[in-house]
């Protein structure tokens, strides 16, 4: 019965045997913080289980947190991460939790594993950077400084990839810098960023390896037009400006682009707005035109009418008793006129003499 377990379990020793997990050998952390630590596996495990596994050796130790149940009680949580062949295991508000782990996938017979040790300490850690995840932008740069104190090396490698020693190397067609003589630890630059930089790294000093997850990002930029208003037609151009993002934390200058409005174009605009205006004026002057014209000419006509009235008329007495029309007769003499006024307040009907000398 046995011997037909033999097969199997020799299929799963040579699947174990050629089956890798790629990650730190020992990271170090200070009591009460965090830590992150990525696991490369192979491509043909990513449907397998993945877990993490805490002891001196791999026979006694006991699991922490497996990708079927991914949270133990806050303290570590996993995540598989299948586009980039890694699993992340987070481990939180640690204390006397240092010691030996392994990161490992179940495979049946023969799992594959892979130990790296877990240093709390109660002062500043042996290496640490400031942030464990660094957003970057594709073609610009970023820098990490690695803390630490006499490093014996100073190293960044990438996950399951090459290592730069010197102060200036390349990764995957990505530019490192290294720079050592800062004060306790060193500085690693990339540049030249591509969206294929993404991923895991960490910064060696000789004894400790701190893992960092570098995402880059397409740049993207937004266009936006100004439009001149009816105060700036005289001759001010529009500019249009580009804003992008960038890794550091200084404000962009907006630079203006070749994009503008032409001279004749704001002259066209110029002279459409002074024929604009001529018309106008035109047009209140014919309809003034319009209102006087008629009205002069009424008032005109009315004017000639009542004078045509006065002279036109006589005064009538036919219907006044005779005895209350008194005749009288005008003298003017020497320019002066003469006459007698009724003592009964009745009606003159006189004529007009002129009297020559």
């Amino acid at each position: 019965m046995l011997s037909l377990y033999v097969p199997h379990l020799i299929l799963a020793g040579l699947i174990g045997i050629h089956s890798k997990i790629v990650t730190v050998s020992k990271a170090s952390v200070k009591a009460g913080g965090s830590i992150s630590i990525p696991c490369l596996y192979e491509l043909g495990d990513k449907n397998h289980v993945k877990y993490l596994c805490k002891g001196n050796t791999w026979h006694t130790c006991s699991y922490a947190v497996t990708t079927n149940q991914p949270y133990n009680s806050g303290k570590f949580s996993i995540y598989d991460d299948i586009n980039q062949r890694t699993f992340i295991v987070k481990m939180n508000d640690l204390t006397d939790d240092g010691g030996s782990y392994w990161c490992a996938v179940e495979k049946g017979f023969w799992d594959v594993k892979q130990h790296f040790e877990l240093s709390v300490t109660t002062g500043m850690p042996s290496l640490y950077v400031d942030h464990q995840e660094i957003i970057a932008f594709e073609g610009r740069s970023v820098t990490v400084r690695c803390h630490c104190k006499d490093p014996k090396i100073t190293q960044w490698c990438r996950l399951g990839g090459t290592c730069v020693s010197d102060q200036t190397g390349s990764i995957d067609g990505t530019t490192v810098t290294i720079n050592d003589s800062v004060p306790n630890g060193f500085t690693v630059t990339l540049m030249e960023l591509k969206t294929e930089s993404s991923g895991w790294y960490w910064c060696n000093n000789g004894d400790f390896q701190m893992p960092v997850h570098v995402t880059v990002h397409e740049s993207t930029t937004t266009t936006t037009t100004t439009l001149p208003n009816t105060a700036n037609l005289t001759g001010r151009l529009p500019t249009t400006q580009h804003s992008s993002l960038l890794t550091n934390a200084e404000p962009h200058t907006a630079q203006p682009t070749n994009s503008t409005i032409n001279r004749a174009g704001g002259e066209n605009l110029q002279d459409e707005h002074k024929s604009s205006t001529i018309v106008t004026i035109l047009s209140t002057t014919l309809v003034l035109l319009l209102l006087v014209v008629p009205a002069a000419f009424f008032g005109w006509r009315m004017m000639i009418k009542d004078k045509t009235k006065l002279e036109g008329s006589d005064i009538t007495v036919n219907n006044l008793p005779k005895e209350s029309v008194t005749y009288s007769t005008i003298v003017i003499k020497d320019s002066v006129r003469q006459l007698t006024e009724p003592v009964d307040g009745s009606v003159i009907y006189s004529t007009v003499k002129h009297n020559k000398c």
